[in-house]
């Protein structure tokens, strides 16, 4: 990985959003050049990520799950909002998203209005999208908001309503979150190294009675299925379960949940 060079100098996220709407044909988004360094999938570092964006995480934060088992999902605090996946990307899963996105081209799926999603046009940026994807998505079913003025509060109303493309672009042309990004990537407890990331962040979130995978790499949210509010935490790892047993031997797995504080 190789951090692209600052621009010289950075819009706000109005200006860029302007530029955008009155000078871009809306095409699918491809990967750019830019590349950041990879996000490691550590609760500690996401959270104080989030809080410099504008989250507070006294309502809301992120931990980890540490198995699919009932006994597991027992011990998490109420109410999830959101589950993040980290996972190894191989032939056999892009097999099978090669087949979903058939599947939906042909048949077509239920997509919430409602729902925030965004595309990856940055290398590595899979963190920093699952974050913003669940994060963005709990303003709606949570109520909770992010700090007024803050980064977070910006981008969200500079992306609401827009297309996965143009949001994808905001993203990529930011400067400040670019650099949080860096910074959080810097704060984990692995090393960062100038080789390829072969593993990659989705998020799952619930919105209007229906589980959706919120995927960059993916031209449009997938919808799982009936899903409540309160119900998202099985139903996603239901899901995940599903994605584990296409590789029972790899055990590159990691999860993570938005929830209500964990208290000592």
């Amino acid at each position: 990985c190789r951090r692209a060079p600052a621009p010289a100098s950075s819009a706000s996220l109005e200006e860029l959003d302007t530029l955008l709407t009155l000078h871009r044909t809306e095409t699918d988004t491809r990967m750019s050049e830019k590349r950041w360094f990879p996000l490691e999938s550590n609760p500690e570092v996401m959270n104080v990520y989030v809080e410099r964006l504008g989250w507070p995480t006294s309502q809301l934060a992120f931990t980890d799950i540490i198995s699919t088992d009932d006994w597991a999902l027992d011990m998490l605090p109420q109410p999830v909002r959101a589950v993040l996946l980290l996972f190894p990307i191989k032939e056999l899963h892009e097999a099978v998203e090669k087949e979903q996105k058939e599947r939906i081209d042909t048949s077509g799926q239920t997509v919430s209005p409602n729902l925030l999603f965004m595309k990856q046009s940055v290398g590595n940026a899979c963190g920093t999208i699952a974050l913003l994807h669940a994060c963005c998505n709990a303003i709606t079913t949570s109520g909770v908001s992010p700090v007024a003025g803050s980064w977070l509060a910006r981008f969200y109303e500079s992306a609401k309503g827009k297309s996965p493309d143009v949001i994808a672009e905001l993203l990529e042309a930011d400067q400040e979150i670019e650099e949080t990004h860096e910074s959080a990537a810097a704060e984990g407890q692995s090393a960062i190294t100038d080789e390829d990331v072969n593993t990659h962040f989705i998020a799952f979130v619930q919105a209007d009675g229906h589980l959706y995978e919120m995927d960059g790499r993916k031209p449009w949210p997938v919808n799982h299925g009936p899903c409540d509010a309160d119900g998202i935490l099985r139903s996603a790892t239901a899901v995940i379960k599903q994605f584990m047993q296409l590789d029972p031997e790899e055990v590159r797995f990691t999860m993570v949940a938005l929830t209500a504080p964990v208290t000592e």
